[in-house]
């Protein structure tokens, strides 16, 4: 599911995936990631699906007051909280802007229920980029309380542009010359 969830999501879902993945520390008997999907409740991303499973767990809108979407939600996440030790925090990756996550799982976690302050401000496509950059360089983002953090922001400046190994070099002209005769 993971995988068709980056496909379909791009950069954002690969930047949680990709994060979740480096950074969880799961207390035993959970995964270290788990997919809010809209009504099919918290699936952990290796779980095998096909196009009709895909269709069917994404045929209600993601909305909190949508109870096709909320029930399936609030009862894997009551079933995770019942594993959980009471220091043991849940880091939420999703939207913190909107109350379509915020308000079912802060219902059931409470205090324990953390997002990375860094989002604060940010689109879908900065917080993707800079959950791929921190896993790249090896850095957990700092998480605060989303009962009492401040979710809302001014935009934060761009992150500045990554040179990767993965381009291509340029061409010198007189070789970009050779392939245009």
């Amino acid at each position: 599911m993971g995988e068709a969830f980056s496909f379909i999501s791009g950069l954002y879902f690969r930047g949680k995936l990709a994060y979740a993945t480096a950074f969880s520390s799961p207390p035993d008997g959970l995964p270290g990631a788990l997919i809010i999907t809209a009504c099919g409740g918290l699936l952990p991303p290796e779980t095998p699906i096909n196009r009709e499973q895909l269709c069917l767990i994404s045929s209600a809108p993601v909305d909190a007051s949508e109870p096709r979407y909320r029930i399936p939600l609030e009862r894997d996440a009551r079933m995770v909280d019942a594993h959980l030790s009471g220091d043991c925090e849940i880091v939420l990756l999703g939207s913190v802007a909107t109350p379509k996550y915020v308000e079912p799982l802060l219902a059931i976690f409470g205090d324990r229920l953390v997002f990375p302050k860094e989002f604060a401000g940010r689109g879908d496509m900065s917080r993707g980029g800079l959950m791929l950059r921190c896993v790249r360089e090896g850095v957990e983002l700092n998480y605060v309380s989303l009962a009492t953090g401040e979710r809302h922001g001014p935009k934060p400046a761009k992150l500045s542009r990554m040179i990767t190994g993965n381009r291509a070099a340029p061409q010198s002209k007189s070789s970009a010359e050779r392939f245009s005769r």
